[in-house]
């Protein structure tokens, strides 16, 4: 990746001062299709019932990958709208815990193992084109269908526990289009929040330790789209 970032600085600072405008009627077409490759970066969202020693988190350092393909409606020369179904997969360790005289216990953990079909629809708001280069940012909602394996690192097994299939999000990323000689690039960040809580309504369990009531992914990926 380190690679890839010095591939993509040397391209932007060579375009920055290149005296030649790159695929300058790229934009006027009325569809627009690409693909794109990126990292994620899952987190959860917990809330408790009420004040309490007991709670979860997950465990930091796990980074997923992400790959689709994008459908892009021009709308005018500043809106687009963006259908980009894809897949995410990430690997993260749940750890549920509790505090006892001030020290932090582990009492179970979960291994959950993720491929989630994302289907984000999004509108793509454009600034001016500057030479080579258009900021822009994009939001809306998605939905996922997870397919979620979860086992126990501590044998104790979530046998009624299933993630709910179908989640909701909102999103919002920024980005930088970047006109290349033979196809434009558009590194983005973007942010998902979970709208739905994940826990299954007719999950009647101690395993999230009674006061744990809502848990809710965030996401932050790093994508980078060709077009």
């Amino acid at each position: 990746m380190r690679t890839f970032f010095h591939i993509v600085s040397i391209l932007f600072f060579t375009n920055l001062n290149a005296q030649f405008t790159n695929l300058p009627n790229f934009d006027q077409k009325e569809f627009r299709f690409g693909y794109y490759l990126g990292l994620n970066n899952y987190d959860f969202k917990v809330t408790n019932d009420g004040p309490s020693s007991k709670s979860a988190e997950l465990e930091k350092g796990d980074i997923g990958f992400n790959v689709g393909l994008i459908g892009d409606l021009k709308i005018n020369n500043f809106l687009n709208l963006s259908f980009e179904p894809g897949l995410s997969s990430y690997s993260k360790k749940l750890n549920f815990y509790e505090f006892i005289t001030g020290s932090k216990i582990i009492n179970k953990s979960w291994n959950i193992k993720s491929n989630q079909i994302h289907l984000p629809f999004l509108i793509k708001i454009n600034s001016n084109r500057y030479k080579n280069f258009r900021p822009y940012v994009k939001l809306g909602i998605s939905s996922s269908i997870n397919i979620n394996k979860v086992t126990s690192s501590t044998g104790l097994l979530p046998r009624d526990f299933k993630f709910s299939s179908l989640n909701l999000f909102y999103e919002l990323s920024v980005g930088l289009d970047i006109y290349l000689k033979y196809f434009k690039l558009s590194p983005s960040i973007r942010g998902l929040f979970s709208i739905k809580n994940e826990i299954p309504n007719n999950f009647s369990s101690d395993l999230l330790l009674d006061n744990i009531n809502k848990l809710e992914s965030r996401a932050v990926f790093l994508n980078f789209s060709f077009y």
